[in-house]
């Protein structure tokens, strides 16, 4: 109990200091998303939809909200398809942007299952819904349409695979999997898009500080996007109607992104891979989940950001997350 009341006390802590972690979407997918039910049933049976509210705060301005449709359909009593639906809207300085999120498919099969532990596995898939290069035309940008950073960007805009492994059981999930992007986005984001902000004037220290500001947002134009691989451990503490989770997610980029360089007087067009892309993004993860009755139950996820890649072009690394979800089961 005194270790119960122990992690509360650091949930609460981070709840006040809450980072998300850098995801393009496999850590909630099948075997791999947090807080699973373990059950020493073999048959899965899972019949569910999610329907979920998400916020994350960018390491500059802008805020990212998405408004998720999450179904779960049992195909077999080992195993179940599982299909999320993405509503997304982005605010920052740079401008806005609004629009239907990266479509993700995955199944997830139960490998085994013994007195101690659940083995399960999962495949899948992200499909863009656009090709990330939604434009704006405001103050910042001279009157001309001009595409923004990919922290802006409702889509990825790549063809993903995805496969991932998972052991539980009532204390502990163990989960790993490795996320490949197989094609280069359409994004064409760069500095001097935005000549006229911060739009306060045309002084040289305003215009100083403007390009300061739009340098911050590590470029990457047509963006093929490194592999990650993650690995997740937490630790579960169930109640009768209501359980927490404290745990950490590690995800690790193994290889480094490639973009397009554009052809230059002494130079042609070509493609290079970005020093600073690779390396580990780790979080620490905190939930709260309450079940009203056997159909209906509400999740809160929040985390804290502990170490981060030092080149971001992706625009998937978020400052502040928190999440909420309504889960009804049938």
């Amino acid at each position: 109990m005194r270790l119960t009341v122990t992690l509360l006390f650091v949930i609460s802590i981070i709840s006040g200091y809450t980072q998300g972690c850098s995801d393009a979407g496999f850590c909630t997918m099948g075997a791999m998303k947090p807080d699973q039910n373990y059950s020493k049933r073999i048959a899965i049976k899972l019949r569910s939809i999610e329907f979920n509210y998400y916020r994350g705060t960018s390491l500059i301005s802008p805020i990212i909200y998405a408004a998720n449709v999450d179904f779960n359909l049992a195909i077999t009593d080992r195993s179940s398809l599982q299909v999320k639906l993405p509503y997304q809207w982005i605010k920052g300085n740079l401008g806005e942007n609004a629009g239907l999120g990266d479509i993700s498919i995955s199944y997830t099969t139960n490998l085994k299952t013994t007195n101690k532990w659940s083995y399960n596995g999962t495949l899948g898939a992200k499909i863009p819904t656009n090709d990330s290069n939604a434009k704006v035309n405001n103050e910042f940008t001279n009157g001309q349409a001009t595409p923004l950073h990919m922290y802006y960007q409702t889509s990825l805009g790549s063809y993903d695979g995805i496969a991932g492994l998972s052991m539980i059981n009532q204390k502990w999930l163990f989960a790993t999997g490795i996320q490949v992007a197989f094609t280069e986005n359409g994004n064409e984001f760069i500095w001097g898009g935005f000549p006229a902000y911060p739009g306060l004037g045309s002084t040289d220290a305003q215009l100083a500080e403007g390009r300061e500001y739009v340098r911050r947002y590590d470029t990457g134009i047509h963006l093929k996007r490194g592999t990650d691989v993650m690995l997740r451990i937490e630790r579960n503490f169930k109640f009768t109607n209501f359980n927490f989770t404290l745990g950490a997610l590690n995800i690790y980029r193994i290889t480094k992104d490639n973009v397009l360089k554009p052809a230059t007087p002494d130079r042609e067009e070509h493609r290079k891979d970005l020093d600073g892309t690779l390396g580990l993004a780790l979080s620490v993860i905190g939930t709260f989940g309450y079940q009203f009755d056997v159909n209906s139950s509400i999740k809160l996820i929040q985390g804290i950001k502990l170490v981060d890649r030092g080149v971001n072009p992706d625009g998937l690394t978020r400052d502040e997350v928190f999440s909420l979800s309504y889960i009804y089961k049938f």
